[in-house]
C-alpha cells in the first residue's frame, strides 16, 4: 500500500481554499466587529457564532445530501464548485458595508491628535484591557489625552495608547453606530449569505478525502489534507503583514483589497481542483485496490492487517449499508465527540480573539505569532501522521493534547513587554500539538463508520467541532468583558486539557500500530 501523495494534494486544493476563508474571517471579522463597530467582546463573540450555529444544521444536511449526490462530476465536487463561487461574491460584497462604517466613523488617521480630540470630546466611558472602568475626562485633561502617543521611542505601542486610546475609538464606533445602525445591518446580512454559501460545502470537502482514500492510509492522507489548510491559513497571514491588517495604526483600515486577494485565491484554488480531480474516477480506483487488498469498508478494520495473503484473496464483496453501531462503538464514537467538543472550546476560543488580544494585551502584531504557530504545523503533519501509524492515533492525539494545553498554560503569564520570542516559542508548540490532534481525530470517527456513511459521519464530527465553536466565541467573550481580556489563555486551558481525560477512555476507531 503507498499513498497517491499528489492525488492527495490536489484533492486538498479544496481544504486549501476553505481554510484560506477561515483564517481571514477568524483575524479580521472580530477586529471589525470591535474596532469599527465597537462591540464588546460578548457581542462580538454571538456575531462570530453565527456560523457555528448555521453549521450545526447545515454540516450534517449537506454532508448527507452529497452522500445522495448522482452528479455526473461527483458526489462531492458540485457542492464544492457552487459553494466556492458564492462565498467569493458575498466576501466581496461585504467591503461594500465595511466601506459605509468607515465613512460614518470619519476616524481616517486613528493615530493622529485630532482623532484623539474627537474622542475626548465624545464623553466617553471606557473599559481597560484589565477590566476597569474609567471616565476618560476624569482620567485626563484634552491636553494630555491628545498628547498620548501610539509609539515610544524604541517604536513600541506605548501603555497609554494600549489602555485609553484604543477603548475609546471603540467607544466612539459603539456610539456611532447606535445612532446609525444601516451599516451594521448591511454587514450582518452579507455574513450571513457567505457564511450560509461556506457551510454547503465544508463536510462535502472533508468527505471526498476518505472517499478516495483506502483506510489503512487515511491518517496519511489527512496529514496532508491538513498540511493544505495550513498552506491557506499561512498564505493569508503573510498577507496580513503585506497588508498590514495586524499594525495599531491601520485599526480602521479598508479591507476591500485584501478581501479581493482572498477571493482571487479562493477562485484560482478552486480551478486547480477542479483541473486536477476526477472524483468519479478517483472513486472508482480507491473501490477497485480496496477490493484487491481484501479490505472492506466497514467500521474498524485494522489498518494493517492487509498484506500478501490479503492480497491474493477474492474481491470484496459490496459494502455493506448502513447498520446500527454496537453498544461499545457508540460509546468511544461519543467520547470521541466529546474530546472534539472541549478542545475546540479551548483551542478556537485563542484563535478567535487572538488578533484583538495581540493588539490590546501583548502589543504585538498577531500576524506574525500565527505565521509562526502555522508553520509550526506544516512541518509536523506529516511526521505526526507517520508517527499515529506506528504507535496509534489515540496515543498520537493525547501527547497533541498535553503541547498544547501546556503551550495555552505557559502563554497566560505573558503580558505586553514580554519577549516576543516567549509567545513565538509557545505558538510554536501549539501549532504541533493541533496539528498532532487533527490529523488523527477526524480519520478515528469515520473509521467507525460504513463506506455510504462517511459524508454523515463527516457531519457528525464537524457538528461537534461547530457545537463548540458555537459556544466558546461568547462564553469566552462574556469573561473577557467581566474578568478582563487576560483570562482568555487560562479559559483555553482549561478546556483543551479537559479533552485528555474523555481521549483517555477511548476503545474504538483507532488504527492498529505497525512494528
Amino acid at each position: 500500500m503507498k499513498l497517491n501523495y499528489k492525488r492527495t494534494i490536489f484533492v486538498g486544493f479544496a481544504f486549501f481554499l476553505i481554510s484560506l476563508f477561515w483564517q481571514a474571517y477568524d483575524t479580521i471579522i472580530p477586529k471589525m466587529l470591535t474596532d469599527k463597530f465597537g462591540m464588546s467582546q460578548s457581542w462580538s463573540g454571538v456575531i462570530m457564532a453565527i456560523d457555528n450555529v448555521l453549521a450545526l444544521f447545515l454540516l450534517p444536511l449537506f454532508g448527507n445530501l452529497s452522500d445522495k449526490c448522482k452528479s455526473k462530476s461527483g458526489r462531492r465536487t458540485p457542492f464544492i464548485k457552487i459553494g466556492t463561487i458564492l462565498a467569493v461574491c458575498f466576501l466581496l460584497l461585504l467591503t461594500f458595508a465595511d466601506m459605509l462604517q468607515l465613512k460614518q466613523l470619519d476616524l481616517v488617521a486613528p493615530d493622529e491628535p485630532a482623532a484623539q480630540e474627537i474622542l475626548y470630546d465624545a464623553d466617553l466611558t471606557i473599559q481597560t484591557p484589565g477590566g476597569k472602568e474609567v471616565v476618560l475626562q476624569d482620567a485626563f485633561s484634552k491636553s494630555e489625552y491628545t498628547a498620548i502617543t501610539m509609539f515610544d521611542e524604541n517604536g513600541k505601542t506605548t501603555a497609554d495608547y494600549t489602555d485609553y486610546v484604543v477603548p475609546a475609538r471603540q467607544a466612539y464606533a459603539a456610539a456611532v453606530t447606535a445612532e446609525n445602525q444601516t451599516p451594521l445591518i448591511i454587514f450582518v446580512i452579507l455574513l450571513f449569505g457567505l457564511l450560509l454559501s461556506m457551510a454547503t460545502f465544508r463536510s462535502p470537502a472533508v468527505a471526498l478525502m476518505p472517499d478516495v482514500t483506502i483506510k489503512p492510509l487515511r491518517s496519511k492522507a489527512n496529514a496532508i489534507i491538513n498540511l493544505m489548510g495550513a498552506l491557506g491559513g499561512i498564505t493569508v497571514l503573510v498577507l496580513g503583514m503585506v497588508f498590514g491588517t495586524g499594525k495599531a495604526q491601520n485599526a480602521l483600515m479598508s479591507y476591500g483589497s485584501f478581501f479581493s486577494c482572498i477571493g482571487a485565491l479562493m477562485l484560482i484554488a478552486l480551478l486547480i481542483f477542479l483541473w486536477r480531480v476526477k472524483e468519479p474516477k478517483f472513486v472508482e480506483e480507491m473501490e477497485a485496490e480496496s477490493a484487491r487488498l481484501g479490505l472492506d469498508t466497514g467500521a474498524d478494520t485494522p489498518e494493517e492487517e492487509v498484506g500478501i495473503a490479503a492480497a491474493e484473496t477474492a474481491p470484496a464483496e459490496t459494502p455493506a449499508k448502513s447498520e446500527k453501531l454496537p453498544r461499545e462503538k457508540m460509546i468511544s464514537l461519543l467520547l470521541i465527540l466529546a474530546s472534539v467538543v472541549l478542545w475546540y472550546l479551548g483551542y478556537n476560543a485563542v484563535t478567535s480573539k487572538y488578533s484583538v488580544y495581540a493588539s490590546s494585551v501583548l502589543n504585538l502584531d498577531y500576524n506574525m505569532t500565527l505565521t509562526i504557530a502555522s508553520a509550526a504545523a506544516i512541518v509536523a503533519y506529516l511526521p505526526v501522521g507517520m508517527i499515529a501509524s506506528k504507535v496509534g492515533r489515540r496515543k498520537t492525539i493525547l501527547a497533541g493534547v498535553l503541547m498544547l494545553g501546556t503551550a495555552f498554560l505557559a502563554a497566560s503569564f505573558l503580558r505586553a513587554g514580554s519577549s516576543p520570542i516567549v509567545m513565538n516559542a509557545l505558538f510554536v508548540l501549539a501549532g504541533m500539538g493541533w496539528a498532532t490532534i487533527n490529523v488523527n481525530s477526524y480519520p478515528m470517527v469515520v473509521e467507525l463508520c460504513k463506506g455510504d456513511q462517511v459524508g454523515k459521519y463527516t457531519g457528525f464530527y464537524y457538528t461537534a467541532s461547530m457545537a463548540a465553536q458555537t459556544l466558546t466565541p461568547v462564553l469566552s467573550g462574556i469573561l473577557m468583558d467581566k474578568l478582563g481580556m487576560t483570562v482568555l489563555f487560562p479559559y483555553g486551558c482549561f478546556f483543551v486539557l479537559a479533552a485528555f481525560a474523555t481521549m483517555y477512555f477511548v476503545k474504538h476507531g483507532d488504527n492498529k500500530p505497525t512494528a
